[in-house]
């Protein structure tokens, strides 16, 4: 039982004090700004740079994606509302009312991300309905990325903000 006890004043096992719980949070904004409507920007460079065989594949794997979003978003649309607003509106409740930190966490994570994909969705159909290519799908796939990147900012600074606090307002001792 020491051992345990031990292990457990080491490594702090609340959310917001974990490195894990950071290193996550650094993952997914990083993921999500790296893959917009599912195209890796790395290939979006390279169709800007090198055009030819490089744009044709951009435009390919962009038309794909956006057809797979919109199919998505079609078919099963209003289920994955009603159950992404159930899982926010717990986590939510279970966060803040019944006060654990865990679900405060992934509501931080959650939330903001579930705006990136209702944004995605959007960008998805401007870029299906006007059929755009090339140049001007650069710059909607460039907004977007960029849009992905401040809601990421803000997320991760209000993240901080709260983490801190729960840290703070904890004490070194844990009391």
């Amino acid at each position: 039982m020491e051992s345990y006890r031990t292990v457990f004043e080491v490594i702090d096992m609340r959310s917001f004090s974990n490195l894990w719980y950071w290193i996550a949070l650094a993952v997914v904004w990083s993921s999500a700004s790296h893959w917009v409507l599912g195209v890796p920007w790395d290939l979006v460079q390279r169709a800007m740079r090198k055009g030819g065989q490089a744009e044709a594949d951009f435009n390919d794997i962009t038309r794909i994606n956006v057809n797979r979003i919109l199919y998505i978003a079609d078919m099963s649309g209003l289920w994955l509302i009603g159950f992404a607003s159930f899982f926010l509106t717990s986590i939510l409740v279970l966060g803040w009312y019944f006060w654990i930190e865990f679900c405060q966490a992934i509501f931080m994570i959650a939330f903001p991300m579930s705006l990136v994909g209702g944004l995605s969705i959007r960008t998805a159909r401007k870029v299906d309905a006007s059929g755009i290519q090339g140049e001007d799908l650069y710059k909607k796939l460039r907004r977007q990325r960029l849009i992905t990147q401040v809601i990421g900012m803000i997320s991760i600074f209000v993240t901080s903000i709260w983490g801190m606090y729960l840290n703070l307002s904890v004490g070194a001792l844990g009391s």
